[in-house]
């Protein structure tokens, strides 16, 4: 019922109420956003603050609370999605930059913070050192929730999801070792120990979501029905984030532990957990930034006052000086160096999670007021600006709508090399076929009847086809998609060809027989594009890294030859 006394206040709703507003509110606003070609997710918190603390006040903090094992659940099928993204064959291309990325944040950002806070208050170093760590992570759910909603792929998008599971571990690990030396006095503690506790606390994470995602993949081997597969998702999901909150380590972490080791243990993605809640994801995610936006308030804001201010632009600022020495350093794209750094910016669960760790801890009693207000302040802001940052960033990156699948979607970073060396064609085709081996995560028993087949089509006749082009290709079992891999080389292979120039570029396909069209389609492509456009070969053929050929294959430029297939093509 209203309470008279205060008329926006609604008492003795129960839980199941309060969730189907909290839903409704959050699709309703979520879609008045997207009219403005805002993200969804500013809307859905959007909703939260209109109807939460900071505004209406219109359920009870007594009863929001009853829902936040909901929240804990969101949090954790998030986190499992962001640890999917650590797909060690698809990210055997990117690791010096997701390396170079993750020292940056680990440095270059909490020092920025850290200077400005030190230098330009009077806070003092413990305080300054922990905000300075608390500025390393970024929103994990987020990320993901945008970039679903972007149907966004690329190098890009790969770069940054990846980057947000690194900079979560960071941010847990150097945080903890701040909080032991703040506590120690400084130079007093055992440095040892204020290493090894957070290393502990990594492990025990790893060592749950591991174990969970093991039980996982043998319970699927050994089941093939649907309900089953999702009864034993849900219980990985609560399972995991309960054993890890018994044993005092993140939830956050364990659950992305959880989904790093499914996806690199299981051939097939469709057995990975949040998977199986693809059908609920829309009103899941509704339940949880609608929730998030209800808890935000700015009562802490002038309490905070110019020291949050400055907290957010310096994190802002380290944010994207971090990503900017990393990707130049790496030589990323252009694509990614210049959009990195802004899409890093949302920052919610964790640092809210921080906060209530220092809450909690006696040694900072007299410093937790201050910090909480300041953190949660920035996180108010980084929460309803944050989503717009990132989803520009998508935007300029140029990869908002290509999760589709398009003629040569095979074809991605993963999946090319560059300063191919071989001294003959047939060690070429076998390097080839050990790529795609390992890069389209076949079976080791499936190498030898590919070889076979590759080499058996170029005895017939040779698969060079002029203009620095070749294109070997054998049959796949029946059912397997198409999967193909790119060798290219600067100074060129000395094969026999054609036209008498040597081989830049080698494209190994593997087809199925159904998928007979296709193959003829991409060999046409490839043929036109490659093999006769002299501009597109001195692009390709000079490519820095794989990330740059990608690009040239996959972005906005090649949709006339690499275009989307219709459901009726695929």
């Amino acid at each position: 019922m209203l309470s008279l006394a205060t008329p926006n206040l609604v008492e003795g709703a129960g839980p199941l109420l309060i969730l189907a507003v909290i839903i409704l509110a959050g699709i309703l606003f979520g879609a008045v956003a997207a009219r403005f070609r805002l993200p969804r997710i500013t809307g859905q918190i959007l909703a939260g603050v209109v109807f939460g603390k900071a505004g209406l006040e219109l359920f009870e903090e007594e009863a929001l609370h009853e829902l936040q094992p909901l929240t804990h659940f969101a949090l954790g099928l998030m986190a499992i999605a962001v640890g999917a993204h650590l797909n060690l064959r698809r990210l055997r291309n990117a690791g010096k930059r997701l390396l170079l990325l993750l020292v940056a944040e680990s440095t270059v950002t909490p020092l920025i913070v850290f200077s400005a806070i030190y230098f330009l208050t009077d806070t003092g170093w413990e305080l300054s050192a922990l905000f300075a760590t608390c500025a390393i992570a970024t929103a994990p759910a987020t990320i993901v929730a945008l970039v679903r909603e972007a149907r966004a792929r690329g190098v890009f998008v790969k770069t940054l999801v990846a980057a947000v599971a690194l900079n979560n571990m960071a941010c847990i690990f150097l945080f903890e070792v701040a909080r032991f030396v703040a506590r120690s006095g400084g130079g007093e503690g055992n440095l040892v120990q204020a290493i090894s506790e957070p290393g502990l606390q990594l492990l025990i994470a790893m060592s749950i979501g591991g174990g969970v995602a093991v039980a996982m993949e043998l319970f699927a081997r050994y089941t093939a029905k649907n309900e089953r597969l999702s009864t034993a998702a849900m219980v990985s999901l609560v399972l995991t984030s309960g054993a890890a909150d018994y044993f005092d380590v993140s939830p956050l972490l364990a659950c992305l532990f959880l989904g790093f080791v499914q996806v690199n243990i299981t051939r097939e993605r469709d057995n990975v957990v949040d998977s199986m809640f693809d059908d609920f994801r829309p009103a899941i995610l509704a339940i949880f930034f609608t929730l998030a936006g209800m808890h935000l308030s700015l009562e802490n804001a002038e309490l905070a006052g110019a020291l949050a201010l400055l907290f957010f632009f310096a994190r802002f600022g380290g944010k994207v000086l971090a990503a900017r020495l990393a990707m130049g350093l790496a030589h990323a794209t252009d694509n990614v160096k210049r959009n990195l750094g802004i899409a890093l910016v949302p920052q919610a669960g964790l640092a809210v999670a921080l906060v209530i760790l220092i809450q909690d801890d006696p040694a900072f009693v007299d410093v937790a007021e201050i910090f909480s207000s300041v953190v949660l302040t920035v996180v108010t802001v980084n929460e309803v600006a944050g989503p717009i940052f990132t989803r520009y960033a998508l935007g300029r990156a140029g990869e908002v709508g290509k999760d589709r699948l398009r003629l040569m979607d095979f074809l991605e970073e993963e999946n090319i090399v560059t300063d191919f060396v071989a001294s003959t064609k047939h060690e070429a085709i076998e390097k080839l076929v050990d790529m795609m081996i390992t890069s389209h995560h076949m079976e080791a028993d499936e190498r030898k009847a590919l070889l076979s087949s590759v080499l058996e089509r170029e005895e017939q006749a040779s698969t060079c086809l002029g203009g620095g082009l070749a294109v070997p290709h054998g049959i796949l079992a029946p059912g397997n998609s198409m999967a193909g891999v790119m060798a290219l080389s600067r100074t060129g292979l000395d094969f026999d060809t054609p036209d008498g120039r040597p081989v830049h570029c080698m494209v190994l396909l593997g087809t199925a027989p159904d998928e007979r069209d296709r193959h003829l389609q991409v060999l046409a492509t490839l043929a036109r594009n490659i093999g006769t456009d002299p501009v597109f070969q001195a692009q390709l053929f000079n490519a820095k890294s794989p990330a740059h050929a990608s690009e040239l294959l996959q972005g906005d430029d090649s949709e006339d030859f690499n275009y989307f297939l219709t459901a009726d093509e695929t």
